[in-house]
């Protein structure tokens, strides 16, 4: 019973996946967070956009 737990401590195959699946969680919450931001300046841009059309046309 002693070795199977000693062997099981040592095991270190499911190491490389979890650490994986760490760094993958990591990424997408950074892209998440980049892309709102991204999404929420380029929104502003269209509608700064769109104010100086309809301004030009209105004033024509």
């Amino acid at each position: 019973m002693t070795k199977l737990i000693e062997s099981f401590l040592a095991d270190r195959s499911g190491a490389t996946a979890v650490e994986y699946g760490l760094i993958t969680a990591i990424i997408s919450a950074a892209l998440l967070g980049g892309l709102g931001t991204f999404s929420n300046k380029l929104n502003a841009q269209f509608f700064f956009i769109t104010n100086t059309i309809e301004n030009a046309v209105a004033d024509q």
